[in-house]
């Protein structure tokens, strides 16, 4: 895991920023990632850690919802002046909507998938809360998104903060730390993929902090690269 290849789309911001000099900002704000040259279309391929592409994600997606409220603003100001009945009536409403919000609190942690299955089997605990606070998740291939919200008590803000920090904290640790190999079945007979697995279940023992997870054409390997070297070794004999 130590570096992940993404395609931003920059064509969003064309309307409001010179594409350029956005993009040598998010270099200067990103010293950790590798920038390719913006194409026509307004996609650039950026390479990095796992880490620091999401950092760069979040970044974007405040600046896409400031222009996106300050399109609406601008908006809203050309107009004609409602009357006053109709601003009492939007401002009781917008004031109701943000009590309701404010009643159930949300944060979002995006995970590396293989990091994610690892802290669920080895580090449980970073996904035990109380009846106060729900974890949902959906994985999207490499990625998971796990969701923090309160059951709705407004008194659970910093409860489901602490909660997203420790899996952020515990999941940046692991993302450093982790490596993954997978064994491919495809192309070899019943037996042989049967001999696998097998072998597979009967190392387990011997590497407690490896992660097998089989699959049908293949399993996939994931621990510490010392173990996953001996691990492999073992597996080939």
């Amino acid at each position: 895991f130590s570096s992940v290849t993404s395609v931003l789309n920059m064509s969003v911001f064309k309307d409001r920023f010179v594409l350029e000099d956005l993009i040598q900002e998010l270099k200067k704000k990103s010293a950790a990632l590798s920038f390719g040259p913006l194409q026509s279309n307004g996609h650039v391929t950026v390479q990095g850690s796992f880490p620091a592409i999401i950092l760069l994600r979040d970044f974007l997606l405040l600046k896409a919802k400031s222009l996106s409220e300050k399109n609406k603003r601008e908006e809203s100001e050309s107009r004609s002046r409602p009357t006053r009945r109709l601003q009492q009536h939007r401002l009781t409403t917008e004031t109701s909507n943000f009590v309701r919000d404010a009643d159930r609190q949300k944060q979002v942690v995006v995970l590396d998938t293989d990091v994610y299955l690892y802290m669920k089997y080895f580090f449980p605990n970073a996904f035990v809360v109380n009846g106060d606070v729900l974890i949902s998740d959906i994985t999207d291939g490499d990625v998971t998104t796990v969701c923090v919200e309160s059951a709705g008590s407004r008194s659970d803000a910093g409860q489901v903060l602490r909660v997203k920090e420790k899996i952020e904290k515990q999941s940046i640790k692991l993302h450093n730390a982790l490596r993954k190999e997978r064994i491919y079945f495809e192309e070899r007979i019943r037996d042989e993929k049967r001999r696998y697995k097998s072998v597979c279940e009967s190392l387990k023992p011997r590497y407690p902090c490896v992660l097998v997870i089989p699959y049908d054409t293949h399993t996939d390997v994931i621990g510490k690269p010392s173990e996953i070297f001996e691990f492999t070794k073992e597996l080939n004999k």
